[in-house]
């Protein structure tokens, strides 16, 4: 069992007894910040020996080392960490507990192998990495390590002690392993502190300052999250199903938990939510904007953060080699190795096809929400840009919708909307669809974006001319949708147009994000609605991403047949803004189930098996937890439930 640390930016995943072991894949541990490990071996023994685990709890553990109740222990080890901005903070209390002295042997075996998060993902990619220096020395408290990549990349890890460590010695292998090794004496019935910090020092940053004890650490977070969860409008204030409002609770505090340092277009300082963890703690803009508009009637200061936040990522110029284009909004910001030396595309990568018109539609929405129409004036140079990506690259005003093409030679994702794994667009008989995409759901983010920009354009920036022109786009495009992309013998729209402009016959759960933005006619949307609540798509907990029963349905694929959260909390919004408020009620107690068995945080994704084949929620197993969207799906669902 593991345990999950998480604070500014930076989060450590240890064993239940407060270790780090250095794994690797779906099971990585380690202290994390900016995409780099900096923290993979921390082991604690006594006396030469792990001590077996009595308890732990979410900040700490309690150990001892092997007894019989004739000789019990003769002390015993309390452990507590928490994690802030740059650093873990852990402090260790030995205990005696016999009525005579007692000396103990402590040691802590501590090493960063500054693997980037790229390097330990299950997906079997290895990098060269010439000129790759890691080096360690120890200090006057402990023991530094050094991570040296040409001229241009540094990484640093510092572990202190009080009191510092007697003996600092390599542990006996290739690498840069140290131990450090204390001996203390225990009173009769006394005991024995020992503090230590671990500060991450990525590569082009300052060294953190320390963050103090665990304990003030973890008092400072949970003030903030308190001030965050219960800040008005509570969501428990706002419903009578206990559920649903517990797991709002939820997802608020897993939402503090996610916000990491951002810069706006000013240079200043602002806190966003990143996408999840342990591989997406990161600016992501779809997953930003839909989470922050989830949130955004309860919480509108995570918009205002997220939009400044894009536009100052906003693309200026064109490179192929991220796929960045003048006016689109970047899909994900990496700061580790691997982007800095263009091994990955994802240093400031813009492969997302459908971010930049729910940047859009989120800057409209938080106008109307808020009623302040500052954030809309200061980025109107931003949202026109947008606008205009979408007509010139983004194909609008070319093809007549927005679409992308296969990014995989290059290394980036093959597919650019929501399921971007490979293989998720396909037809009905498991075929990937090839060439210029023009992905359904996308084409309704777009009329809507189109829609909301007119009302900005007309009420906001007092240019009607521009504000006819794109109600005259939006309405020949919802025109043009409903021609080339419902299937009349389905009676269901079809997942995308291919490259020949073929319909992609899939039926998915996409359909259900046209219901949300209104591109349908209202007897489609009805249809449309009622088909998505039929067994093969509706799992009782969920609504499938491909209806079962179909060629490439895989209840444990990532994008062919598994429930996500955040797809259907999308869903529900447009089955209650098309007035199908039995099915949105249907839906959303679905998800308040599957919320009930995962301790109210759902997951990124969970399998599709339906609740005829097994009573609970079947977990999927790489599945990020907290992850943003999801945590913001119940204050989605209370929002549909309350229209």
């Amino acid at each position: 069992m593991s345990r999950l640390l998480v604070g500014g930016g930076t989060f450590a995943v240890t064993t239940a007894d407060g270790d780090i072991r250095g794994l690797n894949g779906a099971s990585t541990d380690g202290l994390f910040i900016r995409d780099g490990r900096h923290l993979s071996r921390w082991l604690l023994t006594v006396d030469g020996m792990a001590p077996p685990l009595l308890t732990s709890a979410a900040d700490g553990c309690v150990l001892a080392p092997a007894g019989t109740r004739d000789r019990p222990p003769a002390y015993t080890v309390f452990r507590r960490q928490a994690v802030a901005e740059g650093a873990l903070t852990e402090h260790i209390r030995l205990v005696g507990n016999l009525g005579e002295p007692t000396v103990v042997q402590l040691e802590l075996h501590v090493d960063a192998d500054f693997a980037d998060q790229f390097e330990l993902r299950a997906d079997h990619r290895t990098y060269d990495k010439p000129d790759a220096v890691r080096t360690v020395q120890p200090t006057t408290d402990g023991v530094a390590f050094h991570y040296r990549r040409g001229e241009s990349w540094l990484s640093r890890t510092t572990v202190g002690a009080v009191p510092a460590p007697d003996r600092v010695r390599p542990a006996g292998e290739d690498g840069t392993a140290q131990v450090l090794s204390w001996t203390f004496t225990l009173p009769a019935h006394g005991a024995a502190d020992l503090a230590l910090t671990v500060l991450a020092i990525p590569s082009g940053t300052q060294e953190p300052a320390p963050p103090g004890p665990p304990g003030a650490v973890r008092g400072r977070q949970e003030a903030e999250a308190r001030a965050f969860t219960g800040a008005r409008p509570r969501p428990c204030d706002l419903t009578s199903w206990p559920e649903l409002a517990r797991a709002c609770e939820q997802g608020l505090a897993d939402l503090t938990r996610l916000l990491i340092p951002a810069a706006g277009p000013g240079g200043e300082e602002l806190r966003l939510p990143g996408a999840g963890i342990p591989w997406f703690l990161a600016l992501f803009g779809r997953d930003s904007l839909l989470t922050s508009l989830f949130a955004l009637p309860y919480r509108p200061e995570l918009a205002a953060a997220v939009l400044p936040a894009l536009a100052a990522a906003q693309g200026t110029r064109y490179d192929d080699a991220r796929l960045e284009q003048p006016g689109k909004i970047v899909h994900e910001v990496r700061h580790g190795e691997l982007a800095h030396f263009g091994q990955v595309p994802y240093g400031r990568y813009y492969g997302s096809v459908d971010a930049t018109p729910l940047f859009l539609v989120l800057l409209d929405a938080h106008r109307t929400a808020t009623g302040d129409r500052r954030l809309a004036e200061r980025l109107e140079p931003q949202a026109r840009a947008a606008v205009e990506w979408m007509f010139r690259d983004g194909g609008l005003g070319t093809s007549g919708y927005l679409r992308y093409t296969s990014d995989e030679a290059r290394g980036g994702l093959v597919n650019q909307n929501w399921k971007d794994s490979a293989g998720a667009i396909c037809f009905s008989d498991g075929a990937q669809a090839e060439g210029d995409l023009a992905v359904g759901e996308v084409q309704g983010y777009v009329y809507d974006a189109l829609m909301r920009t007119a009302r900005l354009a007309r009420e906001v920036w007092r240019d009607p001319r521009e504000a006819d022109r794109l109600e005259e786009a939006a309405a020949d495009l919802r025109a043009r949708f409903r021609r080339d992309f419902w299937m009349p013998g389905a009676a269901f729209p079809a997942l995308a147009l291919d490259g020949r402009n073929r319909q992609v016959d899939a039926l998915a759960s996409d359909a259900g994000h046209l219901l949300w933005s209104g591109i349908l006619d209202p007897g489609e949307e009805r249809m449309v609605g009622d088909r998505l609540l039929q067994k093969d798509f509706f799992s009782g907990f969920g609504i499938r991403t491909l209806a079962a029963g179909q060629a490439p349905y895989h209840p444990l694929s990532y994008h062919r047949g598994t429930i996500w959260p955040h797809d259907n909390a999308v869903i529900v919004l447009g089955l209650a803004r098309c007035g199908l408020t039995e099915q949105a009620a249907t839906v959303a107690k679905g998800l308040i189930r599957a919320a009930a068995h995962h301790d109210w945080r759902l997951p990124e994704v969970i399998a599709g098996y339906g609740d005829d084949e097994h009573p609970d929620p079947v977990p999927y197993p790489h599945a990020s937890s907290p992850q943003a969207w999801a945590a913001a799906t119940p204050l989605a669902l209370l929002t549909a439930l309350r229209e």
